[in-house]
């Protein structure tokens, strides 16, 4: 692979780090990348060792792993705010990647006697309450 296509699978990685909570549009992501939809899946895979859905389903479970350790909402929660439409395809990915299952992951690493993110800003904070036009002007305001 030459460096014009290595930049090109860099970028659209850079993209899936940067929007792992969005539903994935393949489509999309392959075309700023500047490939079709197959090409690029094959390319991503010679590159990085998995496939795009693949990567972001890594990247999502890693986030969750932290959500898990800090934060004060329930499974369910966590699986929606990192990407996952459906609890029953989370719960089998996290315990494929990381050998036992969400509560289990939680019991075993959340620290004990300390507080948890409160989850409304755990919430806030993955961008899971976008900020509307209302809130920006209402928030300009109050800093003068």
């Amino acid at each position: 692979m030459d460096l014009a296509h290595i930049r090109r699978l860099r970028l659209a990685k850079d993209a899936m780090d940067r929007d792992w909570a969005a539903p994935l549009d393949l489509d999309a992501v392959a075309a700023a990348a500047g490939y079709s939809r197959y090409h690029f899946v094959r390319a991503f895979k010679a590159a990085y060792g998995r496939t795009p859905g693949q990567y972001l389903s890594r990247r999502r479970i890693e986030r969750a792993q932290e959500l898990l350790r800090t934060a004060n909402l329930s499974v369910t929660e966590i699986c929606v705010t990192v990407g996952f439409s459906s609890l029953g395809t989370f719960s089998a990915r996290f315990k494929r990647q990381t050998g036992v299952t969400p509560s289990e992951y939680r019991a075993a690493h959340a620290p004990r006697g300390a507080g948890h993110i409160p989850g409304c800003y755990a919430l806030l904070y993955s961008g899971a309450f976008p900020e509307t036009k209302e809130m920006k002007d209402r928030n300009s305001g109050e800093a003068g």
